[in-house]
């Protein structure tokens, strides 16, 4: 499983809400063979029902009861030494060993139409009596009678789950609380920190695709500044923030609210939590659904970049069917689009203290296409308003995927999303990516070469977690949605989790966009609202 270049999260509420909010701009990731498919008659357990389990099993984890699918060594990983203790640190709840947190329950209070919660957890599961971290949560109570929670998480790595709630759909499931929490390393959880502002703001404008070796150079050692502000600014955290750490986490929430078996909604990374959790607890997953699919598998075959220029193919010819600006045919589209993004590589456009480099250019630009044919019309604009020497509509849909304030300052998205992304993945080291890349430009031809080599991870200061072979046997019915026209996960990735995942079940929606469930439409909608709440699992290979 190779690390996405660009983060795998639900943006689109995010785009389409701040467009509104700126009036200035125009409008704009053991071999039994897989059981037969499971048929609509399946009634799948919910949180409530009962499964033979003791306090002690829970957020537990035994690395020799999983099989491993170890790909490479990530052998130019620095080491940097820091004992920084980033915000949320704190000394664990009274008690000894395990205990400690079994005892603890969720300190929940009023906050905005909500309740908020916060409950403490190990830094390292596997030594509960050592340093405490910090979860924070926000809750949706049921409007019908509670049956259990629905846990939601968004993706990124690092969007933050309370954020996801304030927007979600709680109205299609009556009778569950739904919990969005910021999992550990993100959000208003104890948080990956990285440098500052001014530190990151010079990182994301560098150069994304060097064009020569001085360049390269720079780049690696640009990337190897932020690892170190990373490891200097939040300590050991960074060692224990991956998604096996998330899963654990996510049990012990299913245990604190008193549910038997989790249900679960997760939307692009946030599939990986939940194949990771199905993965490890099989007999505690509830009603999961894994919408927009990262690659859980070692077949590299798809890579991101093809989700992005299929995406952007497809909003070429919707140009040159309205006769934009652009072009008059798709080709003429996707030219003047690579002309833009050349013309920020030569020369960057000011946009008052700032610049719209090439990487924040291509950055803008491909947000647009998270959204689906409701962001083509703002792409359009935005993309005449940079060839026009009007970098503020591209600089500032860039700033949202990059999660820049108006203060300047970056929330906690910035820095989860390479701090799970490395921890969660291995690589091949600087050589070896470069050579990846070279395949890459000839996968995606169209982006790929903008999106660059991935070099944060091979320089990384945190070594990578076991790397899992995720099957989840023995789990319920787990329903997997794709979209045939998402930017961010490719549909293939959701054929080859529904596959590998022994209960996986497949519904493809023939639409454009990251999020099936939240673009999708009313059979989308409706497979997912009778699965989670009348346990009714669809037909295998369902299209919507």
């Amino acid at each position: 499983m190779r690390r996405h270049l660009v983060a795998a999260a639900l943006v689109a509420p995010l785009l389409l809400a701040a467009c509104q909010q700126k009036p200035s701009i125009p409008t704009p990731g053991p071999g039994a063979s897989a059981p037969a498919s499971p048929s609509s008659a399946v009634a799948v357990p919910s949180g409530s029902a009962t499964v033979t389990t003791t306090s002690k099993d829970v957020a537990g984890f035994q690395l020799s009861a999983h099989r491993r699918q170890e790909q490479y060594t990530s052998p130019d990983r620095t080491s940097v030494a820091s004992d920084a203790t980033p915000p949320g640190f704190a000394a664990p709840p009274p008690g000894q060993g395990r205990q400690r947190y079994l005892d603890q329950t969720i300190r929940w209070s009023a906050c905005d139409g909500f309740e908020c919660g916060t409950v403490l957890v190990p830094l390292d599961w596997d030594r509960p009596d050592g340093q405490a971290i910090t979860l924070k949560m926000k809750r949706r109570v049921a409007d019908q009678k509670r049956t259990g929670t629905l846990f939601i998480n968004p993706g990124g790595p690092g969007a933050s789950g309370q954020q996801m709630l304030e927007t979600f759909d709680w109205n299609s499931f009556p009778q569950r609380d739904v919990v969005g929490w910021d999992p550990r390393g993100t959000g208003e959880s104890t948080p990956v920190v990285c440098g500052t502002p001014e530190q990151t703001e010079a990182y994301l404008a560098s150069e994304s695709s060097p064009d020569d070796a001085q360049e390269f150079q720079a780049a690696v050692a640009q990337n190897k500044h932020f690892a170190a502000q990373c490891r200097q600014g939040s300590g050991a955290l960074l060692d224990h923030i991956s998604t096996i750490d998330t899963a654990r986490d996510l049990d012990y929430l299913r245990f604190l609210v008193g549910d038997d078996t989790l249900d679960y909604l997760g939307i692009s990374y946030g599939t990986y939590i939940g194949a990771m959790y199905a993965e490890l607890y099989p007999q505690r997953t509830g009603r999961m659904v894994l919408d927009s699919a990262v690659n859980i598998t070692t077949d590299d075959s798809v890579i991101q970049a093809m989700g992005f220029d299929l995406a952007l193919r497809n909003y070429a010819t919707w140009c040159a069917e309205q006769k934009c600006e652009l072009g008059s045919t798709a080709d003429e589209v996707i030219a003047s689009v690579t002309g833009i993004f050349d013309s920020l590589d030569q020369e960057p456009l000011e946009v008052e203290d700032r610049e719209l480099t090439q990487g924040l250019g291509v950055t803008g630009a491909v947000t647009y296409l998270y959204t689906g044919s409701s962001g083509y019309t703002q792409l359009t604009q935005a993309l005449v308003s940079a060839r026009n020497g009007n970098g503020e509509p591209l600089l500032a849909t860039a700033d949202i995927m990059n999660g820049r304030q108006s203060d300047g300052s970056y929330d906690s998205m910035t820095y989860g999303f390479p701090g799970v992304g490395c921890v969660d993945a291995e690589d091949p080291g600087i050589d070896g990516s470069v050579k990846e890349f070279e395949q890459d430009k000839k996968k995606a031809p169209v982006l790929a070469p903008y999106f660059g080599v991935s070099l944060t991870c091979p320089v990384w200061s945190a070594k990578p977690s076991p790397q899992l072979e995720l099957r989840a046997r023995g789990a319920a019915p787990i329903l997997v949605l794709g979209a045939t026209g998402d930017p961010a996960t490719p549909y293939e990735q959701a054929v080859s989790m529904a596959e590998q995942l022994e209960p996986g079940v497949l519904l493809t929606w023939k639409g454009a966009g990251h999020s099936a469930w939240d673009l999708g439409n009313a059979c989308v909608k409706s497979a997912v609202r009778d699965f989670v709440n009348d346990g009714t699992v669809p037909p295998d290979k369902k299209v919507c």
